[in-house]
C-alpha cells in the first residue's frame, strides 16, 4: 500500500494545521482557501480500495488477453514452419502501453520470446490514468498516486486558483511534483495538465490543473486521450459533470461519483429540483435513499447511451448524508439497447408505502429453431400495472422515476474488494466499518427496495415483530431475502408487497391488534380488512439473513464530532452564478 516515494521532513509553516489520514499529510490553512471534510476519510479509504481492485482486475484481463495474442502468435508461427518477418513499425500505442519511467513500473515475469529476433517479449503492467475533476486540497488524488500501485499519474484539477495553491503545496509535501531539476523546454500532450518534458523525465505523479473540470473532461473525451479513471467529489450534486465524463472514460474505464444532495434526491421537498439534475422524481418513502441511488444511476446510464455505451454498476452505496457509486463504462450498441428494460417508474402508495413497478421497456430472445442463434427483440411495456389508488390499502399512489431498476451492486467485484480488505485491514482508518457495509452490499439482493418491520407493523397497528422472523415467513414461502446496507434493520425481497402485508396478517392473529383506535377510513383498515392468502410459518429458517447479526459488522457512522455532516462549502474568493437548493438551505 505504500508508495515507493517518501515525503521530505515536514515543517508546519505559521497560519496552518497538518492533517495526516493514512500515508499522506496536507497543511490546512486557517483561511479556508480549499475545502476538506475529514468524516470522508471513508469515502476515500472505500475508493481507494475499489479503485486499486479494479486496476488489479483490469491489468489481469489485458495481461491474459497479452499471453493469448503471443500463444497465438507463436502456433502461428509454428505451423507455418518458417520464421515470421518482423512486423512494421507498429501504430501509435493507446494509453495503457505508452512507455514510463522503470521506477514507476514493476515489470511481470517474462511469458514470450520473438522467435525471428531472440529477442525476450516481456509483458508491461497496466498502469492507468486517474483524473479528479474537483480536487480541492488534493488529499484524495495524493492518496490515490501514495497507495495505489498501478496509477501511472493522477490529475488533481480545480476551478479555484487558492485550492490549486494549495494542491501544489501538498503535492510537493508528499515528494509527488515534478523534480525541481527539471527546466526543460515542455511540450503539450492533450492540454497544460498533461505536459512532458522534451528528452527528460516525466512530471510528478500528481499533476495539478487549473480550470473547468467540463473542459478538461471534454478536451479528454476522445479515444485517444481519454483516461481510465475519472472522480466526481463535488459538493453538492455531480450533474453539471456527468455528460463530460461519461465521455472521457476509456472502455472498461472506471466513474466515481458522489452527490451530497440527498435534500434534493432522498425527499419530495424539491422534485422539479431532482428533474432538472437527475430527469427523474424522487420517492418519499422509508427506502428513499436506495431510490436516489438509482437515481443517479438512472442518470449516468441515460447520459452514457447518447454516446452508445453503456453502465455496469460496481458498487453503489447510501452513505450518511451522501450517495458514492462506482460504475464501469463500456461501449456495446446493444447493450445500450438494453438500457430501457432496466428502467422503471414507480408508483408509491401515500398510505402504506407500497410500490408498483412499470418498467419503460421489455427485451424479448429468441432463438432461430435451426441455427440455435439467439435474436434479440426490444418492445414498448405494457402499463401501468395499477389504478390510481393502491390495491393493498386504496391510497392515491405517487408517480416516482424513471429511475435504475437493476442491479446496484456486482457481488464479484464487492468480494474482491473484501478480499483486499481483509489482507490490508491495518492500511486503511475505516477498515472495520468497510468490512461491514461491503458484506451487506455483497449479500444484498438486486431487486429494488428494502422495508423494515417496524414501518410495516406501524401501518397494521401492530406489536412488530422480530426480524428474524419476517425473514424466516419469506423464506418459508419460497421468497429470497436479504440486508440492505442503506439503513439499519431493513430486508429486501423478491416477494410482493402483498406478501409481505400476508406475513403480518397472520403474526396480528396471534397478536391482535385494538380495533377500537383504527379508523374505518383509515388505511389501516384496508389492511387489516383482508385475510392472508397463506399462513406464514415462523419457525426460525437455516438460511435467515439474521445469522450474520452474530458477527459484530459496523455498517452506520458513529458522529466522531459534535455538528459533524456535508460542512461549509469553502470561500475561494469568488462568487458563483450557479446557485443550488442545497446550497441555500
Amino acid at each position: 500500500m505504500s508508495s515507493s516515494t517518501e515525503s521530505p521532513p515536514i515543517t508546519v509553516p505559521e497560519g496552518f494545521s497538518l492533517h495526516t489520514e493514512n500515508t499522506s499529510h496536507i497543511l490546512i490553512s486557517s483561511k479556508d482557501e480549499a475545502f476538506l471534510n475529514p468524516v470522508q476519510e471513508f469515502n476515500r479509504d472505500l475508493s481507494v480500495a475499489c479503485i486499486r481492485v479494479w486496476s488489479e482486475e483490469t491489468d489481469k484481463e489485458k495481461g491474459a488477453r497479452w499471453k493469448a495474442a503471443q500463444d497465438r502468435k507463436a502456433k502461428r508461427n509454428s505451423s507455418a514452419g518458417t520464421d515470421q518477418k518482423r512486423p512494421k513499425t507498429q501504430e501509435k500505442q493507446p494509453i495503457e502501453t505508452q512507455l514510463v519511467s522503470d521506477s514507476q513500473v514493476e515489470f511481470s515475469p517474462l511469458w514470450g520470446v520473438n522467435g525471428s529476433s531472440g529477442k525476450v517479449k516481456e509483458y508491461r503492467p497496466y498502469t492507468f490514468v486517474l483524473l479528479e475533476a474537483l480536487s480541492a486540497t488534493g488529499l484524495r488524488a495524493i492518496r490515490y498516486a501514495r497507495e495505489i500501485p498501478l496509477v501511472r499519474y493522477v490529475i488533481a484539477n480545480d476551478l479555484s486558483a487558492s485550492a490549486t495553491a494549495a494542491m501544489k503545496r501538498n503535492v510537493d509535501l508528499n515528494g509527488l511534483g515534478p523534480a525541481p531539476e527539471s527546466n526543460e523546454e515542455t511540450i503539450p500532450s492533450g492540454g497544460a495538465s498533461l505536459e512532458r518534458k522534451v528528452g527528460g523525465p516525466t512530471l510528478g505523479k500528481v499533476r495539478v490543473n487549473e480550470g473547468d473540470a467540463c473542459a478538461l473532461m471534454y478536451n479528454h473525451r476522445t479515444e485517444k486521450t481519454r483516461v481510465d479513471v475519472i472522480d466526481l467529489d463535488p459538493y453538492g450534486t455531480a450533474a453539471p459533470f456527468i455528460d463530460a465524463a461519461v465521455q472521457a472514460v476509456n472502455d472498461g474505464g472506471l466513474l466515481c461519483v458522489t452527490c451530497t444532495d440527498l435534500s434534493v434526491l432522498a425527499t419530495t421537498n424539491y422534485p422539479e429540483k431532482c428533474y432538472s439534475n437527475y430527469g427523474g422524481v424522487p420517492v418519499k418513502a422509508e427506502y428513499c435513499h436506495e431510490a436516489a441511488l438509482r437515481l443517479v444511476l438512472n442518470t449516468l446510464s441515460t447520459s452514457a447511451g447518447r454516446y452508445g455505451r453503456y453502465i455496469q454498476p460496481l458498487l453503489s452505496l447510501s452513505i450518511d448524508f451522501y450517495v458514492r457509486l462506482f460504475v464501469r463504462i463500456q461501449s456495446a450498441p446493444i447493450e445500450v439497447k438494453k438500457a430501457a428494460s432496466k428502467t422503471a417508474m414507480y408508483y408509491v402508495c401515500t398510505g402504506c408505502q407500497s410500490f408498483y413497478e412499470q418498467p419503460l421497456g421489455r427485451m424479448v430472445e429468441k432463438v432461430h429453431e435451426q441455427s440455435g442463434n439467439v435474436n434479440h427483440l426490444f418492445k414498448t411495456h405494457i402499463g401501468p400495472p395499477v389504478s390510481q389508488k393502491c390495491t393493498e390499502c386504496d391510497a392515491p399512489l405517487h408517480v416516482a422515476g424513471p429511475m435504475w431498476s437493476g442491479p446496484i451492486h456486482d457481488s464479484d467485484f464487492v468480494g474482491k474488494v473484501l478480499e483486499h480488505l481483509e489482507a490490508n485491514q491495518d492500511k486503511y482508518g475505516t477498515s472495520v466499518r468497510m468490512k461491514g457495509m461491503l458484506t451487506v452490499a455483497k449479500e444484498e439482493l438486486g431487486t429494488p427496495f428494502y422495508f423494515t418491520p417496524s414501518r410495516v407493523a406501524g401501518f397494521f397497528h401492530s406489536v412488530c415483530p422480530p426480524l428474524d422472523d419476517v425473514a424466516s415467513a419469506l423464506l418459508h414461502a419460497g421468497h429470497d431475502v436479504s440486508r440492505s446496507h442503506a439503513c439499519p434493520g431493513s430486508l429486501k425481497t423478491n416477494a410482493t408487497r402483498e406478501d409481505i402485508h400476508d406475513v403480518f396478517r397472520s403474526w396480528i392473529k396471534s397478536h391482535p391488534v385494538k380495533m377500537e383506535k383504527v379508523s374505518e377510513h383509515s388505511p389501516t383498515h384496508k389492511l387489516l380488512a383482508k385475510e392472508p392468502r397463506r399462513e406464514a410459518n415462523f419457525n426460525k429458517h437455516p438460511q435467515s439473513v439474521t445469522q450474520s447479526s452474530a458477527v459484530k459488522l459496523v455498517r452506520y457512522q458513529q458522529n466522531p464530532t459534535p455538528h459533524w455532516g456535508p460542512g461549509s462549502k469553502a470561500d475561494s474568493g469568488t462568487k458563483r452564478k450557479r446557485v443550488d437548493y442545497e446550497e441555500v438551505e
